[in-house]
């Protein structure tokens, strides 16, 4: 006999919420309700006595009591490790199949991921292969999200190879790199290496062309500190993860929501530019210096572009064939396999094998000149400090990368954990990435992210938690042992196709552009201007740019906050709609009630005192009070207290529409939309106050919610106001006629 109460082992490790067809569907009553209330008009001082209210005790002594009280050791230390709360819910028999499937599937694309964007980070493959394995590991027991893939992503591997091009002056073979790529020492005077300068010719030219004698020119040369690119990427990962570390320290988890959605979109598109343009000279076969600062992508297409005649067609030839298979693959085959199959085609792998075992038949290197990607050393690096000499220098460049790579791994885990129904807790995801960073940098790894595609199959494969992240690391671990020297031959225009075609996606973003122009002009602005300053400029440039004009367009949304005039409808007193949005609205007269949104602070106050003004016309009030006998002003005994208003605001008077005079004897500031107030803004309110009161009208405030009323009250006790407060709208409005009609 089946059970009533769901067994643990058939409720999923997800716990997602589905509305089938056999949830019940919201149903319509068959009459339609209808309330009447009769009660006295209340002050929200006579509210606040009658529920008992009591304001929030903000004092230090009591925030340390209230901390004190609510700490629980064992809760604190689960937050810290996510994996105690979910590895005891976890049902192998359940979850276990889809996590192998998963592990196995993202492992596949791991190696070539690995490889390809290890040499794009500027360091070697094998470095890229160890990314899917220590801040995997890391990840796994610290982290919230429990389906993305962490490892390499393009745009964190050019922005790291932009720093390891930067102070980088030795290979991983402690040859002497020339700096920048131009052969010139800081000072601009050309710098050879020790083996060129020891050769009878390479010392001459050295000698003819600087003027400084030549035993100072070696002298200089080998006591120069070299830095290898790997020290450089190690150390950059290191003040990543403790950039990470600072950031979950001072709660900066909501940092990444400054990063609007147009300002991501136009950076990783631009990015993605910056990534195929580096691999320009992998496709074609040639040798092109690396530049740096702003504008190098203009300098190296025009490099490239001068480089064309001397491509090595073999080379281009064999990259153009592994985009069109990889194409094929991506719009053809894997759509029509992936209805008859679970496993997605792993055309990256096909790939690679494929490509390593031509080169190692056809002899491409010796032969036809295409460069492989180099020696790959079997076995797990040993864990080696960073050089910390290092930090203060990259120190600028880790902000921007902790940022970027922070935004990215948040979008995708958000973006999962709405669709399966879970917590992605901010702050711990900077926690994790910090350590992630940080033990990566001890194992020769650049700073971590996550992949977009990676984390899509692994969630359509079947995964459910970071198992399936275990699994992977474990079958890069056995790549990484035995089979990693085989890929020693793989041409490096194999791994340029595979990046191109990979970043498809990236570049596809840009058809959001036409939903960011519908949503505003500020949106489409920041898409644009992010775009442009990331591919012309640079990176870093532009990505800075994009923030200060994404922030700036943030300020003036809230320096310009939602404002309007309301009236009431004639079939339902007691809702307030917006004049110039509904024509059949009705304006009270004499009473101007005016609707603010947002905060009401030093920054806003003079906008709200402008939209204030130009909505009811009290610049145009006289200073007089208004006579008691004004032929405009309805009697006392006047049964007609409302009448209908238009559009533009003209009233109906004996059935013709004309313009109101402006005058008003009350006016009534809806704050049930305000957000905050401070000191400033109740002074404000306290100077519309009096302005009123010279010219015959008083103030009322409704719907404060009970911060704005705190401070409301607060001021008032610092010699501001005083304020007439009511709980509602309607108690304020009803309140007004009272005293219009007295």
């Amino acid at each position: 006999m089946p059970s009533d109460k769901e067994s643990p082992e058939t409720k999923p490790l997800n716990n997602n919420i589905t509305n089938g067809n056999g949830g019940c569907a919201p149903s319509k009553p068959k009459i339609q309700p209808k309330y009447s209330i009769h009660r006295d008009v209340l002050t929200h001082e006579v509210v606040i006595k009658q529920t008992g209210y009591a304001a929030r005790d903000k004092s230090i002594p009591s925030s340390l009591r209230n901390c004190w009280q609510s700490w629980n050791f064992f809760a604190l230390f689960t937050g810290v490790i996510p994996i105690l709360q979910w590895l005891p819910q976890y049902s192998p028999r359940r979850d276990l199949p889809g996590d192998i499937i998963a592990g196995f599937t993202v492992a596949i694309m791991n190696i070539p991921h690995g490889m390809a964007y290890g040499i794009l980070a500027g360091v070697s493959a094998g470095n890229g292969l160890y990314m899917a394995v220590f801040p995997v590991l890391a990840y796994m027991f610290l982290g919230t999200s429990k389906h993305i893939s962490i490892g390499t992503f393009a745009v964190a591997s050019m922005m790291t190879a932009k720093v390891v091009d930067t102070y980088a002056n030795v290979d991983d073979h402690h040859h002497v790199l020339p700096v920048g790529g131009s052969g010139l020492m800081s000072n601009g005077t050309p710098k050879a290496s020790p083996l060129l300068l020891l050769n009878s010719s390479a010392l001459a030219d050295s000698i003819s062309s600087t003027t400084i004698s030549p035993i100072q020119l070696l002298n200089s040369t080998l006591n120069a500190d070299h830095i290898t690119k790997i020290e450089v990427a190690t150390s950059l990962a290191l003040t990543v993860g403790i950039v990470n570390l600072l950031m979950a320290f001072l709660r900066l988890g909501t940092l990444s929501s400054l990063l609007s959605e147009p300002l991501v979109n136009g950076f990783t598109t631009a990015a993605a530019c910056h990534v195929v343009t580096a691999q320009l000279k992998d496709v074609l076969g040639i040798s092109v210096p690396r530049h740096k600062g702003a504008f190098k992508i203009i300098y190296t297409i025009i490099d490239v572009i001068k480089g064309v005649p001397q491509t090595n067609l073999v080379n281009f030839g064999f990259c153009m064939a592994v985009i069109a298979f990889m194409m094929i693959c991506n719009e053809i085959l894997k759509p029509r396999l992936s209805k008859k199959c679970r496993f997605p085609l792993p055309a990256e792998l096909i790939m690679v094998i494929g490509g390593t075992l031509i080169s190692k038949w056809f002899n491409l290197y010796d032969d036809y000149n295409v460069n492989p990607v180099g020696k790959i050393p079997s076995g797990l690096p040993e864990p080696v400090l960073p050089r910390l000499d290092l930090v203060p220098k990259v120190a600028v460049d880790s902000i921007a990368i902790a940022i970027v790579t922070y935004s990215i791994i948040m979008s995708m885990g958000l973006t999962f954990a709405k669709k399966h129904g879970y917590e992605v807790r901010p702050n711990q995801e900077l926690f994790a990435m910090g350590i992630g960073n940080m033990v990566g940098g001890c194992f020769s790894c650049i700073p971590m992210a996550c992949s977009l595609s990676r984390s899509v199959i692994q969630d359509q494969t079947g995964g459910v938690s970071q198992i399936a992240s275990l699994v992977s690391a474990s079958l890069v671990v056995v790549t990484l042992m035995w089979i990693g020297p085989f890929f020693s031959s793989l041409p490096r225009c194999v791994l340029a196709g595979v990046i191109i075609v990979a970043l498809k996606p990236m570049f596809m973003q840009a058809k959001e552009l036409k939903k960011f122009s519908k949503q505003g002009k500020l949106e489409m602005f920041t898409w644009i201007s992010t775009f442009l300053c990331v591919v012309v400029i640079d990176i870093d440039i532009g990505l800075l740019i994009g923030i200060c004009i994404s922030l700036l367009a943030l300020y003036i949304k809230g320096l310009k906050p939602y404002s309007c005039l309301l009236g009431y409808m004639p079939e339902a007193p007691g809702i307030y709609m917006d004049l110039n949005q509904h024509r059949n609205a009705m304006q009270i007269p004499e009473v101007r009630i005016f609707r603010y949104s947002g905060s009401l602070n030093f920054a806003t106050s003079l906008f709200f005192r402008r939209a204030l003004f130009e909505a009811v016309g009290l610049d145009k009030i006289p200073l007089t009070k208004p006579s008691s006998s004004n032929s405009n002003s309805p009697s006392k005994g006047s049964k007609s207290s409302y009448s209908p208003v238009s559009q533009n605001g003209g009233k109906a008077i004996n059935g013709r529409l004309e313009e109101t005079s402006g005058a008003f004897k009350v006016l009534v500031l809806d704050f049930s939309m305000l957000g905050h107030i401070d000191v400033a803004g109740c002074r404000t309110l306290t100077d519309l106050s009096k302005e009123l009161k010279v010219r015959g009208a008083r103030l009322l405030l409704a719907s404060p919610v009970d911060r704005v009323y705190d401070t409301l009250v607060h001021s008032m006790a610092l010699s501001e106001g005083p304020f007439e407060i009511f709980p509602t709208l309607h108690d304020c409005v009803e309140y007004a006629n009272a005293c219009r009609t007295a």
